[in-house]
């Protein structure tokens, strides 16, 4: 009686029309009694959960009263249970807290989860789990990759304070480590300015620009104190390879060196960019790394992989300072190319990226590159406008065929995702969209069970993004781009109205928007047919040059022959009669 109450009470509030605000004191503790109960049953405990994790993003208040209410333990020990939807229900309330947070209080959560040892138990019990990972739980991952890894973004956006004693102490243990056994009891009898000259010399050989004050180095940020603290991380958990790498270079000749300390600065920078440092989380991404949550201190450990990295691939190109871009331009196609891969582990990652050293990345690119040429040949230019529309005429057929499967998609609100469903799908004589509510589980109900409809004929027009009425009804609050991006309507009927879409995925949204636009008799438009139209190009053009590999193809015709001087090429049989 209690859960369908709660879920009574659940769909009443999807509605909008009473704010969360609004709920007494009393009402949220007793929510949270049945969260903190071990008695009661698990689909109570589900509810309770989703309720809480609606009332969190709404106001201040809420999100102290549900933090103070529900505490981290009793949210891990959900998370920890076999029963899969209590789990997504206990993560999606503890993201919810994450989001509504100050950094501050962010951070607190983190270092919690750190030492409850989170990472490793998402990393086997829930990544590596037998049962499939679902969307819903893929984008909590994501969230959680990304809100750990934005807490790097204060360090990062931190200029280098040339006046704090913590950070030029920081900057000093760098030397310290690299050269102890050079400077330890000489220095101390050295003047002022002799021990200043030495030290000038010790942090040009660990490859600093600016080696009489190196703060200089670290005022541009990002990357700021982000690369420092990856260097000082760098020399204090791996000395050896530390000191192996600015000795090694330190011996070589000045233009061959791999300076650690600039390398170490650009290298901070890219891999910023790479794990999309400081930006904010997607909305409906699901994008994450499974070796994230296999390391607790997973920036600064990718970091000590790479600038190693860094020092192999320079050496394999016999890079000199002039090389310096060049050299960091392959490191970050190594790391892109690897992570691409989707390693379970860094000690995977590791060997996979030193397995991909600048030869094979040389081999990639010159492969690339001469498919690239051979498909830019004029012959062969116009023999994929010719090839074009069969072409096209098969994504519009593939686009009908998806249609005609249907796609489950959800209702989202402005709050958050909702667990509402509706499925859509072509009837197979493409006269037909029928459409309907379906059940949590139900991935492709039949045609009968799916009691609206609306002809083709009917359908007017195909609204995307900001047009769609769905959004414009959203444009008080700040619309998340994402869900902008995957909004689409059809207007249909004399009276103009719309059915309102949100795709689940971008894939989903362009083969949808491209089988409408084909039904509506219009061009497709969405960036998947130019990438579908350029594979199956590139196939059908691999195909007919078979036979001409290793052949060049001019650019040209070759000329035509003059004409013969006569045209009589019959033979007249009739004179050797005579």
């Amino acid at each position: 009686m209690i859960a369908h109450t709660l879920k009574a009470f659940m769909e009443l509030m999807e509605h909008d029309f009473v704010s969360w605000e609004t709920l007494s004191a009393a009402f949220i503790k007793k929510i949270v009694s049945y969260v903190n109960m071990n008695t009661v049953d698990v689909s109570v405990q589900q509810l309770s959960l989703s309720i809480l994790e609606n009332m969190v993003p709404t106001s201040r208040l809420l999100f102290e009263l549900v933090k103070k209410e529900v505490t981290l333990d009793r949210l891990l020990t959900h998370l920890q249970v076999t029963n899969a939807q209590l789990q997504l229900k206990a993560m999606a309330l503890l993201i919810a807290l994450l989001l509504a947070a100050t950094d501050a209080e962010r951070r607190d959560m983190m270092d919690y989860l750190r030492e409850k040892n989170i990472r490793q138990f998402i990393h086997k019990n829930i990544i590596h789990s037998s049962e499939p990972l679902g969307d819903e739980m893929a984008h909590y991952l994501y969230v959680l990759q990304s809100v750990s890894l934005n807490l790097c973004e204060r360090r990062m956006r931190t200029s280098m304070d040339p006046y704090s004693q913590e950070q030029r102490e920081l900057l000093q243990s760098l030397r310290q480590t690299a050269f102890e056994s050079e400077s330890e009891a000489p220095a101390s009898n050295f003047s002022t300015e002799r021990r200043r000259s030495l030290c000038a010399k010790e942090f040009r050989k660990l490859g600093f620009m600016n080696n009489s004050n190196p703060a200089e180095d670290l005022r541009r940020a990002p990357p700021g104190l982000l690369a420092l603290d990856n260097m000082v991380y760098f020399s204090r958990h791996t000395p050896n390879a530390y000191s192996r790498f600015v000795l090694e270079n330190s011996s070589r000749e000045d233009k061959h060196e791999c300076p650690f300390a600039r390398s170490s600065i650009q290298l901070t920078l890219i891999l910023c960019e790479i794990l999309h440092v400081g930006e904010p989380c997607s909305e409906t991404a699901q994008a994450f790394y499974p070796m994230f949550f296999g390391q607790d201190h997973f920036f600064e450990e990718l970091f000590c992989i790479c600038i190693q990295l860094v020092n192999k691939t320079w050496k394999e190109m016999r890079a000199t300072q002039e090389d310096f871009d060049k050299v960091l331009q392959v490191v970050r196609e190594q790391i892109t190319r690897t992570l691409s891969l989707k390693p379970t582990s860094l000690e995977l990652f590791k060997t996979r990226v030193n397995a991909l050293n600048y030869s094979e990345i040389l081999k990639l690119r010159q492969t690339e590159r001469l498919h690239q040429e051979e498909t830019l040949a004029v012959p062969v230019l116009e023999l994929r406008e010719r090839l074009k529309p069969e072409l096209l005429e098969l994504i519009q057929q593939q686009r009908l065929l998806h249609l005609c499967k249907g796609t489950l998609f959800r209702k989202i609100s402005s709050r958050r995702r909702q667990d509402k469903l509706w499925y859509c799908r072509l009837s197979p004589n493409h006269k037909v969209l029928h459409y309907g509510d379906v059940e949590e589980g139900v991935h492709s109900p039949p045609i009968e069970s799916l009691p609206e409809k609306i002809p083709v004929v009917d359908m007017k027009m195909l609204l995307m993004g900001k047009e769609c009425p769905h959004m414009k009804e959203k444009s008080s609050g700040k619309q998340n781009k994402d869900v902008l991006e995957l909004a689409f309507s059809i207007v249909y009927d004399v009276e103009e109205y719309c059915l309102n879409f949100i795709a689940p995925t971008r894939y989903e949204f362009c083969l949808w928007t491209d089988g409408l636009n084909v039904l509506l008799g219009k061009e497709m438009m969405s960036e998947r047919t130019q990438t579908d139209l350029d594979v199956l190009l590139s196939m059908e053009l691999k195909l007919r040059l078979l036979d001409l590999e290793n052949i060049s193809i001019p650019d040209t015709p070759p000329p035509v022959p003059k004409p013969p001087s006569n045209l009589n090429f019959c033979y007249d049989f009739s004179h050797t009669e005579q």
